[in-house]
């Protein structure tokens, strides 16, 4: 016998690859549904049948099926509308539809295709075209559930990997504040002087350090540290750093030494710098370098050594308003065996300043690209050189935002700046 949807018969085949798939067939007729029924069942589909597209629909939101096939012409409810109902239904993948219908007009097929389906089989219905369609969408169904898989395994991946960031978070979090306890005084009295620090990683953790120490009673040093790169490995060395130019541990101090008499002196700047370099290549071994602004001054005289090992060039702010660059640029630590680091001598008179920067300031550029430079910094300094030496900072930091755009810093940013008072006279 030949039915309206299988005008031949076709030979038992076995079943299909992508067996057990849920598949909904709805017409209004029993008997085409049978027909569709056992044709499926034979390819190892399971078939669920409705009668109507209200009852297809309510099936619908209570089950997913990968494929529908639906008559287009029903009472009540089509399977067009049907069809743009589907689609509307929350499911979790993709469902195949493919329209049955005697309809053959493009503008109709066009209107089918706008409305949801996906695919469209004339009546009578060929077995062998029948089950081509539905091959075609085990395709579309099997990417389909191939990249629900993998947005599985990506979603599975992301949580493990915020829980691992969250917990890297955590931590560096913690080495932020372990690392601001390194310059934990921001102002420190000399007597005869006074430094200012200011210390702003550009993330969590960064490779600037700023420091000082007294060698005796007339002398003390300041200090300005870039490390090369960023984050944790610039962070361990610049925690390297602080222990080897520390005051609270003289012992340690690479820059300090003890005399014959037991009396306390310090390396000049330019044997500091060799020191450190020495300890770089032969010591430490590794890929970092780091520049640096180091200078040591006499509290009675103002006399002052210093070495550029290509940190950007100190700055002298004169207490009259003008601004001398100090330095001859030199060698960064940690790149060249054996290199000399030359030392600049100067003279500090009472109401000078010494500024010492890292290159996060001079080198901060702003939305176009350009550099502020060390004519830009001038020009800063000057704008705000009548405030204190701690307030300069802060304020050195709200301008250099202001030219970044508000963009955030791609280097660390850090100064000191040190006050020269000038001997004062014995307390009564």
């Amino acid at each position: 016998m030949k039915s309206a949807y299988f005008p031949q018969t076709n030979p038992v085949r076995r079943p299909s690859a992508f067996a057990q798939r849920p598949v909904l067939v709805v017409d209004d007729s029993k008997a085409q549904r049978k027909i569709l029924q056992v044709q499926l069942t034979r390819w190892g589909y399971q078939v669920t049948e409705a009668a109507s597209g209200d009852e297809a629909l309510t099936l619908c939101r209570a089950q997913d099926f990968d494929i529908v096939l639906s008559d287009w012409m029903m009472p009540g409810m089509t399977g067009l509308e049907f069809c743009k109902a589907f689609r509307t239904l929350p499911r979790e993948g993709y469902g195949y539809f493919i329209l049955l219908t005697s309809k053959s007009e493009k503008t109709e097929i066009a209107d089918g295709l706008e409305n949801g389906a996906d695919d469209f089989l004339t009546k009578p219905v060929s077995a062998d075209e029948l089950r081509a369609r539905l091959r075609a969408g085990e395709r579309i169904l099997g990417m389909q559930d191939e990249l629900v898989k993998k947005n599985r395994l990506i979603g599975s991946t992301l949580q493990e990997l915020q829980k691992l960031y969250d917990s890297l978070d955590r931590d560096l979090i913690e080495a932020r504040k372990l690392q601001q306890t390194l310059v934990r005084d921001r102002l420190r009295d000399f007597g005869a002087g006074r430094a200012a620090l200011m210390l702003h990683p550009s993330g969590h953790v960064g490779g600037d350090l700023v420091g000082s120490f007294a060698v005796d009673a007339a002398r003390i040093v300041v200090y300005s540290v870039d490390v090369s790169g960023h984050g944790v490995a610039s962070a361990m060395m610049t925690a390297r750093l602080a222990g080897l130019l520390s005051g609270a541990s003289p012992d340690q101090n690479i820059a300090l030494k003890v005399e014959a008499d037991g009396r306390r002196d310090a390396w000049p700047p330019a044997i500091v710098a060799a020191r450190l370099n020495r300890m770089m290549l032969e010591e430490l071994q590794v890929d970092q370098y780091f520049t640096l602004g180091y200078a040591e001054i006499n509290l009675e005289t103002g006399l002052a050594t210093l070495v550029q090992a290509g940190h950007p060039h100190p700055l002298l702010l004169r207490a009259g308003g003008e601004i001398e660059t100090l330095g001859d640029g030199g060698l960064p630590i940690g790149l060249i065996e054996g290199a000399e680091y030359p030392q600049t001598r100067f003279a500090l008179a009472p109401g000078d300043r010494l500024f010492l920067v890292s290159d996060g300031v001079t080198e901060c550029p702003n939305p176009a690209g350009e550099e502020l430079g060390n004519d830009g910094l001038i020009k800063m300094l000057l704008h705000n050189s009548r405030l204190h030496s701690q307030d300069l900072l802060e304020a050195l930091l709200w301008d250099l935002n202001t030219f970044a755009g508000g963009a955030v810093f791609p280097d660390d940013v850090s100064g000191l700046i040190f006050d020269y008072l000038g001997p004062q006279p014995d307390s009564i």
